[in-house]
């Protein structure tokens, strides 16, 4: 047993691309070995910058024997059918076995060096990879079918033990050689192997792992951050990003001028994070510091001090363009920028994003002035709703669009507008996620609900629906938001109707899925048709699956169904009134005195929206139906008899149907 090391250099990779390609690499490799019959023990993989790596661990140094058996057609099947089998499996008729009329044909394959294998498979995977961006490059590349890579391709290392495995690709041969550092290191360096591959990189002051230049950049900012009193900003997207732009990550801290701090503080998180893929850091207080991490490549000579001067640099005049946005932008109130609103269409088919501001405006008002949202004035509901798409068109949101909402609420606070008005423009976009917080407050409700409200009954509208993957104006998002904001406040509403109540019924079963609530338990309660107030539904679902989890419910589920495939069977859809012509049977009799004190119960609870009462009264019927079932013949010879028992059993299947239809739930 031995290991292998691949190395596949080239110039930068992307820092987004570089984690899946390193994944990528070892599932083609590990797949292309497969087909040969080779199994490494493991593989460690590595990636920087410049380099995609592995190490397959414990490969033997040749494959197996294989022998394969294929059965063959008939030995009196028509000669196409042999000549069709003989080309499938290589070999000739007097190779073939005759296994009671039948041919069988034994393949026998040797085993192959290991060498041989890795020199088709390594070329295999290459070619085969599955960058999200490529190029060619080169002479070769007017072909189309030269070699793509991320970026060209520059040097391979395969060694299989010590030795090279021979092979190329695009004129590139394996060798045994790399580069270190592109600044701390010169020439080329040998590698004897792969135990001795990361500490000779290392040596040229290059970390190969990922994770392990993930750790040091988290630490030594940690580090650099506590020496002057402050924390970072936990952010692991941004290590792992710094991580894939560095090959020898130094964090270095700097500082800017606290005066940039009267901007809000969004804005500079988002300087420094998306634009200068810095580090934000707090003080003692919690605030924010005027201080920032970056993380270099090198490890400098001054310390790093001409490093960070350079970078401090770079930032003050960044920070210097979003204040001056920031004291542009109030000069000019939200109303005056809301009317600019109308030069911006929302949809050709939905008017412009000012149409829209109106919809929800009228909306927000009158789920206020009707008391849907509790405790919120009309006024400033129309206020906050009229005023929430103005930042789109200030300086700001323009440079940076993630702030949208989050500059209007600052903007509104900064002209003295109402807090519940500057909070409901700040907020109204909320919950845009499964984890985000759901707006509490009346006025931001109210816009909230209206804003995705509006955007779902308008592309429903015009027939724009989601389909499979494809939701180009985020509807699955605005119905789970709209699912939150109704359920988590508790508002008594009808959602929608139509195809857009089926919709919300799926966005809830996606949404509730994380809740432990079952989805058949969801259809249930939605297939009877009629009701579209999700909080008395989810309050039903709820009971729903509190009942089927008990003996009673389990045991009544199952006399349901056996009720309801009789009257499938027999064609009885609706329930006739009963007509006793005959002494009844004690189960029978029972069963009908059950039903007249459950039927009642259960739709008095059902309308007083006391669903556990409901369920509750039909647990009174597990008992009956059981003995029904066992005592009585529903098919009875009598005509009268049969007729009254089918009536019976549609009058229990009815019964359930008014607190849910037990057919969508399975078990």
């Amino acid at each position: 047993m031995t290991d292998f090391l691949l190395e596949l250099r080239c110039e930068e990779i992307p820092a987004r691309m570089q984690l899946k390609a390193s994944d990528d690499l070892a599932r083609l490799f590990t797949e292309e070995l497969a087909k040969a019959g080779l199994k490494p023990a493991s593989i460690d993989s590595f990636v920087t910058p410049r380099r995609l790596a592995l190490i397959a661990r414990d490969l033997p140094l040749e494959t197996a024997a294989v022998s394969e058996e294929f059965k063959g057609p008939r030995t009196s099947a028509p000669a196409q059918a042999l000549e069709g089998f003989l080309r499938k499996t290589g070999l000739t008729q007097d190779q073939l076995e005759d296994r009671d009329g039948v041919w069988f044909a034994v393949v026998n394959k040797p085993g192959r060096a290991t060498t041989d294998v890795l020199a088709e498979a390594v070329p295999a995977v290459i070619r085969a990879f599955p960058w999200p961006k490529s190029m060619r490059w080169g002479a070769a590349s007017a072909t189309t079918e030269s070699l793509r890579w991320v970026r060209p391709l520059q040097g391979i290392i395969a060694l299989l033990g010590g030795e090279i495995v021979p092979l190329s690709i695009e004129g590139i041969e394996a060798g045994r050689e790399t580069v270190g550092h592109r600044f701390h290191s010169t020439g080329a360096i040998r590698i004897d192997g792969a135990d001795d591959y990361a500490d000779k990189l290392r040596a040229a002051y290059v970390i190969v792992s990922h994770q392990e230049r993930q750790a040091i950049i988290e630490a030594k900012a940690g580090e650099a951050a506590a020496a002057k009193g402050y924390s970072v900003i936990e952010d692991k997207g941004l290590v792992a990003e710094n991580a894939g732009l560095t090959e020898w990550p130094v964090p270095l801290l700097g500082d800017f001028d606290p005066e940039f701090l009267e901007v809000p503080p969004e804005v500079i998180q988002l300087t420094l994070r998306i634009n200068q893929k810095y580090f934000v850091l707090r003080d003692a207080d919690g605030k924010l510091a005027p201080a920032f991490i970056c993380t270099a490549n090198i490890e400098a000579k001054d310390g790093g001090v001409a490093i960070v001067a350079g970078n401090r640099k770079v930032l003050a005049a960044r920070l210097s363009d979003a204040r001056f946005f920031w004291q542009q932008d109030r000069k000019t109130p939200l109303a005056e920028q809301a009317k600019k609103l109308g030069r911006i269409t929302f949809h050709e088919k939905l008017g412009t994003v000012a149409d829209k501001v109106e919809r929800v405006a009228k909306l927000s008002e009158w789920l206020a002035s009707e008391g849907i949202v509790p405790n919120c004035d009309p006024v400033l509901a129309r206020q906050a709703a009229e005023l929430c798409k103005a930042d789109l068109v200030t300086e700001m949101v323009g440079e940076f669009p993630e702030l949208q909402g989050v500059m209007g609420g600052y903007y509104a606070r900064a002209e003295g507008l109402p807090d519940a008005v500057a909070d409901a423009i700040r907020d109204h976009y909320k919950p845009v996620g499964q984890g985000d917080d759901v707006p509490t407050a009346p006025v931001t409700v109210a816009v909230s609900l209206a804003d995705k409200l509006d955007t779902l009954r308008s592309f429903f509208g015009i027939d724009e629906k989601p389909t499979g993957s494809r939701d180009p104006f985020a509807l699955r998002r605005a119905a789970l938001g709209v699912i939150q904001i109704v359920t988590a406040n508790g508002l008594r509403m009808p959602v929608a109707e139509g195809d857009l109540l089926d919709f919300f019924a799926d966005r809830l079963k996606v949404q509730q899925k994380e809740a432990g609530v079952r989805h058949d338990l969801i259809d249930a309660v939605f297939a009877l048709g009629g009701e579209d107030d999700l909080v008395r539904l989810l309050a039903r679902v709820k009971a729903l699956q509190s009942f089927v989890a008990t003996d009673d419910g389990a045991n009544l589920l199952a006399g349901y169904k056996r009720a309801a495939n009789i009257l499938k069977k027999e064609g009885v859809e609706q329930a006739e009134a009963i007509s006793l012509s005959y002494e009844p049977e004690k189960a029978e009799a029972d069963l009908i005195a059950a039903l007249d004190a459950a039927e009642p119960q259960a739709a008095q609870a059902v309308a007083a929206e006391e669903f556990e009462g409901a369920m509750a009264a039909l647990a009174t019927l597990r008992a009956p139906i059981d003995a029904f079932f066992e005592t009585v013949t529903v098919n009875d010879a009598d005509p009268a008899k049969r007729t009254t028992r089918l009536a019976l059993l549609a009058r229990v299947r009815d019964a359930v149907h008014n607190v849910a239809d037990f057919s969508k739930i399975t078990g």
